[in-house]
């Protein structure tokens, strides 16, 4: 079925986007207003964007007709933090998601605490095991209250038992066990049901037979 996004509402293109663009991880990020107010808010609409420089995209979307918290403080500030979920702290998270007046610290209110950054005045969650600390590279609009943010990363924190081989950079992802949002309200997925597959190179193709090919396309070995 074709669904022609020029003719649909943006209440069903949110619905069509979201049921596929899945799963999404999410990016639970604090930011410091010009007042001092620590903020806290999870959006999935973000991932990694490159490593040199190491980037990483948000895109924020209105809270009715204004801008959501978190991202005036970001548009103001031009820094922010950008802290992963993992099972353990998925309640936490979900809390955050209150739509309280500006002025509430949505980390008190959930338990949580915080440390401070390195190099950006606003705290990362001490409860997270990953945190990439943040400075606003560029922002571009793309609709009514609505804009990507590009955030260029200054220092990554991961929690010391993650961290396998510190000289070669190597993380025990696995062990982080984090969460993604899905689809409808409410609905998450955990990061435990992995499947491996090899990056095929095309000078071993040449030396297979196209039954043997055949059976790599579809997953045998």
């Amino acid at each position: 079925m074709l669904f022609d996004m020029g003719v649909l509402s943006s209440q069903e293109r949110y619905k069509i986007l979201t049921a596929t663009i899945v799963p999404r991880p999410i990016a639970w990020i604090t930011t410091l207003s010009r007042s001092g107010v620590v903020n806290a808010a999870p959006f999935s609409f973000f991932n990694m964007m490159g490593n040199d420089p190491p980037t990483v995209a948000i895109g924020i979307m209105p809270r009715e007709k204004t801008l959501k918290d978190t991202a005036a403080n970001i548009l103001e500030t031009g820094e922010f933090v950008v802290n992963l979920v993992s099972e353990t702290n998925a309640q936490a998270m979900n809390l955050t998601c209150i739509d309280a007046p500006p002025d509430v610290d949505e980390l008190a209110l959930a338990g949580l605490t915080t440390q401070a950054s390195r190099s950006v005045a606003p705290p990362r969650i001490a409860d997270s095991p990953v945190s990439f600390e943040c400075r606003v590279l560029t922002s571009l609009v793309t609709g009514p209250l609505q804009a990507i943010v590009i955030g260029q990363i200054v220092n990554a924190w991961v929690e010391d038992r993650f961290v396998q081989d510190a000289q070669r950079c190597h993380i025990d992802t696995k062990a982080l066990r984090l969460i993604a949002r899905m689809h409808s309200g409410g609905e998450y997925i955990r990061s435990a049901d992995f499947f491996h597959m090899e990056r095929p190179r095309w000078d071993d193709t040449q030396t297979r037979s196209p039954h043997r090919l055949e059976d790599i396309a579809s997953g045998e070995r």
